[in-house]
């Protein structure tokens, strides 16, 4: 049956408006949590700070269109390198003192670093919320019946580009097949000369680069305030508990998943519920399925 004759045209674009925009959100949504992921994945920390550096990448992007009128999307160029050096400076200062610790150790480091990244800018900075609003912040593109912004399709090209190099390096390369065998066993990769330490160091600075050009890219859709990061490092919780702790392609589609939920639970029931959608959703993967949507063990053991 022409599903055109169950649809009206108005419903036609209102459904292609949702999916569109679910895949655009979902984009984004997975850079922000594909660095969680890979740090869980391969050293097994989960990172409650994850959202404290997207806010600061945020802030990267407001101070550097403010002070120097520089397009986002030009400082995603040099952001990249900056916030590896700030991952690596921050595994060397605190992470590597509890990496071998237990889970609550890791947890509660996490959560005292994210409080202390919180309030540092909150000092500096004051809590006043702040917008970047470049010039393509206000082009809107129309397609049919279908209107985006041309913010968000950059971002969604830009976040998908970097996923999918990010899932290139891992493949393909010896150092992503490195830091896959120490994920799979970190003893036996000891005993074949491996160095986990270098290996849990760049897992910790290339998760949390990915964050930060995330931080850079959203900048133009979101205001930047201190606690900016709270609410996408909750989201990111969701979408890898969903997609499986750990898993990398399973955190992709939990991205989707999730925006979808998010989109249409906005358009049906209104923005104040998104949260409580996808949370509800969120603790029935916790209540049915533990180990998430791809079962990758580790999830239903942490904090054991």
């Amino acid at each position: 049956m022409d599903p055109a004759r169950l649809l009206g045209p108005a419903e036609i674009d209102v459904l292609a408006q949702l999916g569109v925009a679910t895949v655009l959100l979902g984009g984004i949504y997975a850079l922000i949590a594909v660095g969680l992921t890979l740090i869980f994945g391969i050293m097994r920390v989960v990172n409650f700070a994850h959202g404290e550096f997207l806010m600061l990448g945020m802030y990267l992007a407001f101070w550097a269109f403010t002070l120097w009128s520089l397009d986002p999307y030009f400082v995603l160029v040099v952001s990249v390198p900056v916030f590896l050096l700030v991952g690596l400076a921050s595994y060397a200062l605190i992470m590597r003192g509890v990496i071998h610790a237990s889970h609550n150790v890791q947890i509660f480091t996490t959560v005292g670093l994210s409080t202390a990244l919180q309030n540092v800018a909150l000092v500096l900075w004051t809590g006043d919320y702040r917008v970047v609003r470049p010039w393509h912040s206000f082009v809107v593109l129309r397609v049919g019946g279908i209107a985006f912004n041309l913010s968000q399709v950059v971002a969604f090209v830009i976040a998908l580009a970097l996923t999918i190099m990010l899932f290139a390096f891992m493949k393909w390369t010896h150092t992503g097949r490195v830091m896959r065998a120490t994920a799979q066993d970190r003893e036996a990769a000891t005993l074949m000369g491996i160095d986990t330490d270098l290996v849990y160091r760049l897992t910790w600075a290339i998760g949390i680069a990915c964050v930060g050009a995330a931080g850079v890219l959203v900048a133009p859709l979101y205001s930047v305030y201190p606690t900016a990061g709270l609410q996408f490092v909750l989201l990111s919780y969701v979408v890898v508990v969903l997609g499986g702790l750990g898993d990398m392609v399973g955190a992709l589609l939990g991205s989707l998943i999730v925006a979808a939920v998010e989109v249409a639970g906005s358009y049906y029931f209104g923005t104040a519920w998104k949260e409580v959608l996808y949370f509800v959703l969120f603790i029935a993967v916790l209540v049915f399925r533990p180990a998430g949507l791809f079962g990758q063990r580790g999830a239903e053991t942490l904090g054991a």
